[in-house]
């Protein structure tokens, strides 16, 4: 049977562009901050290298704590008002880190930027908006517009700081946020419904058995040392470009040349994992590539081209470890509990920044910018070895199938007819959603079996 492709409609268009964008402006004023916060630190009242490095990660720690609290309060009074109070908090933070003098006024407004926790609401509101046959394309929208929003905070954090200072950069990501107001409310549509998706937001009775799948906590592991690492270096990183000559106005074309080269880099890599089905390989290879590269740069720099290519190298395993590791985890998480995975995934990501800016400014404080490069560097190789023991991920995917009948006796029948459709792994029908969770490998999969059980009875055969 050919698949007949899915058209957008209109509403679906507005809602993913306008919800992307929204995502998207909201990390680029968070990661802005990276390349120019310890640069710039001298200026503050009461910086140490340590308050450095914890104003650059604190936003994790608050996002962490609030983004689930967030998700479950939008089902509840809404949507758009959480995402709506969730950007005005994150405009208070910035408008206070702007305002500010001392290092403690900084670490006060990056709290409050991390406080305005709506990930989880943004993307239960965009599931609200697309029809299950093109929800995972949405989705991966915002996982595109996340790695777009921190190659560009890279390039022009140093290009805005270098103009109106630290605190330009925080203006500046105040006025991004009442645009994105003006977007949210006029823009992206009103939802015509409200409800809770398994394949987007947490399901606390799920939780227990997503943390104790071996191969699901690596994945959570994983994606808190990267940004673990990630923070760290960078209460270093421009050092190094300055002691390599590189004055601060052009710090944001070494970003560009860098992020613009690991991303020509990074994409084959992408493609030959998911079509050769050797993601975990390349998972390692991406692992192993960043313990080295940090561990060079924790040596004295020999020379501006050194440096470039080690830093390179970071960024390349940085950016294919961003584009890996969700797709593994969507492929290994049980059938509905996607939603729940990434809860707990996305949670570990913002811990693992917290502590890797807390991490990196101690290790500065006590011994100096190479101990940075080095302590991360021991920590990747730690991550690599633990990433050794995950089996490689089987070829699955997700699918939401929506539900012509919903009596209990005849659901029992159901689920049974489609685990015994050739191609599906694991099945979870959800009757008050009117759904079944799907887990395929779509290249066994027998489609015609599986549309003949979903096809209302008398419904023409398509």
């Amino acid at each position: 049977m050919r698949k007949v492709s899915v058209n957008l409609l209109a509403s679906e268009r507005r809602a993913i562009s306008g919800l992307a964008g929204l995502y998207a402006s909201r990390m680029l004023g968070l990661f802005m901050v990276l390349p120019v916060l310890a640069l710039y630190a001298d200026t503050l009242s009461g910086a140490t290298p340590l308050l450095v490095g914890v104003a650059l990660g604190v936003y994790g720690l608050t996002q962490a704590l609030l983004q689930i609290p967030f998700g479950l309060l939008s089902d509840r009074i809404g949507r758009k008002r959480v995402i709506a109070m969730g950007l005005v908090i994150f405009a208070i933070g910035s408008i206070v880190a702007a305002s500010s003098s001392s290092i403690f006024g900084i670490i006060l407004g990056r709290a409050l930027q991390g406080g305005g926790a709506v990930a989880a609401a943004i993307m239960a509101l965009l599931a609200d908006q697309t029809r299950e046959q093109i929800r995972t394309a949405a989705m991966a929208t915002i996982g595109l517009s996340i790695g777009v929003s921190f190659a560009i905070a890279m390039v022009i954090g140093p290009w805005l700081a270098a103009w109106a200072g630290l605190s330009g950069v925080f203006w500046f990501t105040a006025g991004l946020t009442l645009v994105g107001l003006l977007v949210l409310w006029r823009w992206v549509p009103v939802a015509p419904r409200r409800v809770r998706h398994r394949d987007v937001g947490m399901d606390r009775q799920q939780l227990k058995s997503v943390l104790s799948r071996p191969d699901l906590w690596r994945l959570d592991v994983s994606i808190f040392s990267l940004h673990l690492v990630l923070m760290a270096i960078f209460v270093a990183v421009p050092f190094r470009l300055l002691d390599a000559g590189i004055a601060v106005n052009y710090h944001g074309l070494a970003y560009l040349a860098m992020m613009g080269v690991a991303f020509v880099l990074m994409v084959p890599l992408v493609i030959v994992g998911e079509k050769k089905h050797c993601t975990r390989t390349i998972c390692l290879l991406a692992i192993g590539v960043i313990a080295v590269s940090l561990a060079c740069l924790g040596l004295p720099v020999t020379g501006e081209p050194w440096l470039f290519a080690w830093l390179l190298a970071f960024f390349t395993g940085f950016n294919l470890l961003e584009a890996l590791l969700p797709s593994m985890l969507s492929k290994l998480a049980p059938a509905g509990a996607k939603g729940t995975a990434m809860g707990v995934y996305s949670t570990s990501q913002f811990l693992g920044a917290f502590l890797g800016g807390t991490l990196g400014g101690w290790l500065s404080h006590q011994w100096g910018l190479d101990a940075v490069f080095i302590g991360a560097a021991l920590l990747a190789l730690a991550w690599w070895l633990m990433m050794w023991g995950l089996p490689a991920p089987a070829p699955l995917s997700s699918e939401v199938v929506a539900l012509h009948e919903t009596r209990p006796d005849a659901l029992e029948l159901l689920m049974t007819r489609l685990a015994e459709v050739a191609g599906v792994e694991d099945v979870m029908v959800v009757p008050e959603e009117r759904l079944a969770y799907l887990k395929v490998n779509r290249q066994q999969l027998d489609r015609a079996a599986l549309t003949r059980l979903l096809t209302p009875p008398g419904s023409p055969n398509t």
